[in-house]
């Protein structure tokens, strides 16, 4: 796991106090995926800080067509925008994603690849997991992909090394201090970003 030190406070002083929208994005389909235990995981640390609000948005649940297409039929334009429009409601985004061959999983690219300007001007942050690397080189491949799509790349990670043998049967994690510091380092920074463009975004809209 990756340790920064976050800002002092996470309170937006000027703009709007309306809750900050977090989605985080369940990124695995796999049968038997570990994912659900990291992701609830995170989402208990969110209850601490206030003026959050979370949507988690599984991949294995949206039933996104496979093929990219300009015209989709109308069963699959429905799915498109039920999941368009929890995107874009998102002031900020977590992605909770494995490590497949070095990478990340094709439904997670597939949401990814559907959407623009859902995911522009906003903070994007990851939580990772699997293989030796703890997911971290499939985060290094999302920043890339989301550099493209003009987010905001949040340089606290959380990311977790042989992952199942580090929670119990009930996804308690067996040795939270560092991983606890972790994620409150991340949440503060997306925190920030989140705020900060969410008003700045209020005064001069993005691509005005």
């Amino acid at each position: 796991m990756d340790l920064t030190t976050a800002p002092a406070s996470t309170a937006s002083t000027t703009g709007t106090t309306a809750p900050l929208k977090v989605a985080v994005v369940l990124a695995s389909n796999r049968e038997g995926r570990f994912g659900p235990v990291v992701a609830d995981w995170f989402l208990s640390h969110t209850g601490p800080h206030p003026g959050i609000e979370t949507d988690l948005i599984d991949v294995a649940e949206l039933g996104l067509p496979v093929a990219l297409s300009y015209r989709p039929d109308a069963d699959a334009q429905a799915r498109l925008a039920a999941a368009s429009a929890r995107l874009a409601a998102a002031d900020a985004f977590v992605v909770v994603t494995p490590e497949y061959n070095h990478s990340f999983p094709a439904p997670l690219k597939n949401l990814i690849d559907w959407h623009r300007a859902e995911w522009q001007a906003k903070p994007v942050a990851f939580v990772s997991y699997g293989g030796v690397s703890g997911g971290l080189r499939a985060v290094e491949h999302l920043r890339q992909v989301f550099a493209e799509l003009h987010t905001v790349g949040i340089r606290d990670t959380v990311s977790f090394h042989d992952a199942g043998a580090l929670f119990d049967d009930e996804g308690r994690h067996r040795d939270p201090a560092g991983c606890d510091a972790a994620a409150k380092a991340l949440l503060d920074q997306l925190i920030w970003w989140g705020h900060t463009l969410r008003d700045a975004k209020a005064v001069r809209p993005y691509g005005a």
